[in-house]
């Protein structure tokens, strides 16, 4: 039995935090997993930046709240579950993806929380596990299942390569040239079909 794994951000949605640079006009934020693997590194340095401008969770809630899906993305998720099992892992926070989950029906999701003060601003991060992507398809494999995966960044890579198959889907072309081995994929038909594929294998 097969379960697909799809990163959030970039696959399903767009990306949080580039959204809020945007309305915020503060262009420091959308610094992603794309351009720093290091994602402790990189959620220090955002919750730094935050406290400089004196912004905490509910500027970024009321952002995320006007955001949308990607165009396509909830009916590739909708074919693809009727296929198979799929479950989103994301290095998101439950207190970010909730409102973008609820326009998906509440799929799975697998992800992070956030520590927050008394004062609204984020105080640090606490991470479901180490390689949280990597464990989790280790931990699907280890009870039985293949796992396929899905991702657009630095951080899906370890998934993507621990799994029977995976794609990287409208990434960097740093990234796909640092992994030209990996698929490819830019549009949501031909990563079904790619799915598709690998599940009737």
């Amino acid at each position: 039995m097969y379960v697909c794994c799809l990163d959030m951000e970039g696959v399903i949605t767009p990306e949080i935090w580039i959204e809020f640079a945007e309305a915020t006009g503060i262009p420091e934020f959308k610094r992603t997993t794309r351009d720093e693997p290091d994602y402790d590194k990189l959620m220090a340095w955002r919750i730094d930046l935050l406290r400089e401008h004196g912004l905490g969770l509910e500027q970024i809630q009321e952002v995320i709240s006007s955001m949308d899906l990607l165009p396509g993305a909830h009916e590739f998720l909708d074919a693809l579950r009727a296929q198979a099992q799929v479950i989103i892992v994301s290095d998101t926070f439950e207190e970010f993806a909730m409102p973008l989950m609820a326009k998906l029906g509440y799929p799975t999701l697998f992800c992070n929380s956030l520590v927050v003060g008394a004062d609204g601003m984020i105080e640090g991060i606490r991470m479901r596990c180490e390689h949280s992507k990597l464990t989790t398809v280790r931990g699907l494999q280890s009870m039985g299942f293949e796992t396929i995966a899905c991702g657009d960044s630095h951080n899906d890579i370890e998934m993507i390569r621990a799994s029977k198959a995976g794609f990287l889907f409208r990434s960097t072309d740093a990234i796909k040239a640092d992994n030209p081995d990996v698929r490819a994929i830019e549009d949501y038909d031909e990563l079904l079909e790619a799915f598709r594929a690998e599940l009737a294998r």
